[in-house]
């Protein structure tokens, strides 16, 4: 009776043992691709370069983020990904809050800015605009442009928030550009400021 006692115990153990590695791995792995990419980013000021998030010798949570996001990365030589979740202050971005975006961008044949949120969407606010392109953006006299990123409709290029508030993120997308080929090239001033205008109290 004993050793059939020590058995079960030991077959129940391994059972847990199992299932409890089975969920730390599952659990470890929804949260390291759940947001952006956890490896492989070149901070540029606000902006956070990914070379090769879609190089055929990217990491595994890298190749896990794009198969969970259905996104066929740019490959080395197509062109570079950039993204931001904070400002030029280093504060987080905020779907609740206003922001302008302004400035250029690095020389590239084509380039679309768009936002993601992180959460669900509210399902009361209808389907809006995700983003600009570089052939659709009204620009200033100087070739510079004002993108202002709001829960509020605002004159201009307005990018509207996906969420009433929670945190955000911000993709630039540049195509055909030289800085794919070096990340070093890559100079802060050239790449769109992120200013912080009001939020709600």
């Amino acid at each position: 009776m004993r050793r059939v006692v020590t058995r079960s115990s030991r077959v129940w153990l391994s059972l847990y043992a199992l299932a409890l590695g089975a969920g730390l791995g599952l659990g470890s792995a929804d949260w390291a691709t759940r947001g952006g990419y956890p490896f492989g980013g070149v901070p540029v000021g606000s902006w956070t370069a990914w070379p090769r998030s879609g190089s055929v010798g990217s990491d595994p949570y890298t190749r896990a983020v794009n198969a969970r996001r259905g996104e066929i990365a740019l490959a080395i030589g197509e062109g570079m990904l950039l993204t931001a979740a904070s400002d030029d202050a280093g504060r987080g971005l905020d779907a609740g809050c206003t922001y302008r975006i302004a400035g250029n961008t690095p020389p590239a044949r084509a380039w679309t800015l768009t936002v993601a949120g992180r959460g669900k969407r509210d399902p009361e606010r209808p389907l809006l605009r995700e983003g600009f392109t570089s052939t659709e953006v009204l620009r200033e006299r100087d070739g510079r442009f004002v993108v202002t990123l709001s829960p509020e409709v605002e004159p201009g290029n307005w990018l509207p928030t996906p969420r009433a508030s929670g945190p955000l993120r911000l993709a630039l997308r540049l195509y055909d550009t030289p800085v794919a080929a070096s990340v070093a090239s890559l100079d802060r001033d050239a790449l769109p400021a992120i200013t912080r205008v009001g939020c709600p109290r």
